[in-house]
């Protein structure tokens, strides 16, 4: 571990961190792993069993911890136990791999003990309909702070929060970028949720004209930020682009499906400009600053692996 100057972080190299494992179990196997992983990059043993367990570990603590305070305000109070589940919050930036953490995180915690249940929700259901996006004009800046239908965004973690039994979620599809019409994601007080998002660490000023008094990161009980540095997040989303661009924008459904017929280097031209003119002004304005709201930071190096670790003191 090493000081930050005037930092509220303590920050660990790899190996400071992978020691922090200790005897956390390994609870998945190579094929599951190959299940976890992103279209961009493979998910190593090394990654998980050096950055992931420990992780794991350490959220088990905060788990119990906030489990322990719950039961103790309860019997204060007089009643009995309500289920509220423990949110963990996942952000970063475009192309950084914050599904690909979501997704471990949650095959990991769900074999802590039998019957754990944990649930994966993206932000990406509480965007507008791109007819809306479309109507306000803001089509082009569809994951920035104005896409996204803020109020219903909160009184879904203040439904969980207050220990609503069944919370739906609207389904999102990458395929034909835009919400499913009528379909949902059903939860059902699971022990632990895991939200995922551009999103999830912005605030107030984020919002201007929602002036929401409350924000997702106030249910939030532990955060995490996907970090990297930008001449990496561009590589990545390049190499994503070509991925799809031979995959998924082939298929007639697809809403880029005129990409697919680009050449070569039309491909790599048009994803530069889309990270030069969309993502990563997102990144500098509204995703970048909420760095520093994480609990915890994974900064990532070449292949999308975790080279140190800042965890708030």
């Amino acid at each position: 571990m090493s000081a930050i100057p005037s930092s509220p972080y303590m920050q660990f190299s790899r190996e400071q961190w992978a020691s922090l494992r200790e005897s956390e179990p390994m609870t998945l196997t190579y094929e599951e792993l190959l299940t976890l992983q992103g279209i961009d990059h493979e998910l190593s043993i090394d990654e998980v069993e050096e950055i992931y367990l420990p992780l794991s570990r350490l959220l088990s603590y905060y788990v119990n911890a906030r489990t322990s305070r719950q039961t103790i305000l309860m019997k204060f109070l007089g009643q009995e136990r309500q289920k509220i589940p423990f949110i963990i919050g996942i952000a970063g930036s475009v192309s950084v791999g914050k599904s690909t953490t979501a997704r471990v995180l949650q095959a990991l915690l769900s074999r802590w003990k039998e019957n754990t249940r944990v649930a994966l929700v993206t932000t990406d259901g509480f965007l507008y309909p791109n007819a809306v996006l479309e109507e306000k004009g803001i089509m082009l800046k569809k994951g920035f702070p104005q896409s996204y239908d803020i109020k219903a965004l909160l009184k879904f973690v203040t439904n969980l929060k207050s220990g609503e039994k069944i919370v739906k979620v609207p389904k999102y599809s990458h395929l034909i970028y835009d919400v499913i019409p009528n379909e949902y994601q059903t939860i059902e007080q699971p022990d632990i949720l895991i939200i995922e998002g551009l999103n999830v660490l912005q605030s107030g000023m984020d919002y201007p004209n929602e002036k929401p008094r409350i924000f997702v990161s106030d249910f939030v009980d532990f955060s995490i930020y996907v970090d990297a540095e930008e001449q990496m997040l561009e590589k990545w989303y390049i190499s994503r682009f070509m991925k799809f661009r031979k995959g998924a924008f082939t298929d007639p459904k697809s809403y880029f499906r005129n990409f697919a017929q680009l050449t070569e280097q039309e491909a790599i031209k048009t994803s530069k400009t889309i990270w030069r003119e969309i993502n990563r002004k997102n990144l500098r304005r509204n995703i970048l600053p909420t760095r520093e709201r994480a609990s915890l930071i994974l900064h990532k190096g070449e292949n999308h692996t975790v080279d140190y670790v800042r965890l708030r003191k």
